[in-house]
């Protein structure tokens, strides 16, 4: 199950301004700093938005960076939000090409996703010539590697701009993802206050789908 929190910056400045204090640094466990990626998503439903309403979502993510050029799918599913601590099943699946199908996907998922028979549920009565492309955004990500108390973070650092099919709405992504690759949940939430304190973000429960979502129908499932 995917453990994060996500904390919304009201600048850029600010957001980038914590990944060069002393009080973030110190966690910090990269030899060289990371290099800045793009990500580019796209979310796949049916038209009558069946994956979305049952609490779900289906994404392929293009990675972009200078040394690796990939491709992600990724199926969420069920879990809840609080004060911006999201929990989640996730199942992940590295890709060459951007054709997602329902059968590749769960050949394609790692031994150590979450049980497959909470993915059967996200695909109960779905086929793949139901699935079509429903938004997309995409953004500029930092990802650092944090060692704090007893537990390994990852710390992504997002930016960039959600904007409607025809360019006449946008949403700016500002914000800080902390996901907990081992250890406790009380960790993650301690290092989410002491960053709060100290830049005054705020926990954002919406999602990036959930906000691309609305922007694209004007319709909020979350």
């Amino acid at each position: 199950m995917e453990l994060e929190v996500k904390l919304s910056f009201d600048s850029r400045d600010k957001l980038y301004g914590l990944a060069v204090s002393d009080e973030f640094t110190e966690y910090c466990t990269d030899a060289v700093k990371p290099e800045s990626v793009l990500l580019e998503n796209t979310y796949i439903d049916t038209l009558g938005m069946d994956i979305t309403k049952r609490g779900g979502m289906i994404r392929v993510r293009h990675y972009k960076g200078s040394e690796e050029d990939f491709y992600e799918f990724t199926v969420k599913y069920g879990g809840g939000v609080t004060e911006g601590f999201h929990k989640r099943y996730e199942w992940n699946a590295r890709s060459e090409d951007d054709q997602f199908s329902i059968e590749r996907f769960k050949s394609l998922i790692t031994t150590d996703s979450d049980p497959s028979d909470m993915l059967s549920e996200v695909f109960c009565g779905i086929k793949d010539e139901d699935l079509k492309p429903i938004c997309s955004n995409s953004f500029n990500r930092i990802i650092y590697n944090l060692a704090f108390a007893d537990s390994t973070i990852e710390a992504c650092f997002d930016y960039g701009l959600i904007t409607n099919s025809d360019g006449s709405k946008t949403d700016e992504i500002c914000e800080l993802e902390l996901e907990l690759k081992s250890g406790e949940p009380a960790d993650i939430d301690q290092l989410a206050k002491k960053i709060s304190g100290k830049t005054g973000c705020v926990p954002l429960d919406n999602t990036k789908y959930g906000r691309t979502l609305k922007l694209a129908t004007g319709t909020d499932y979350e």
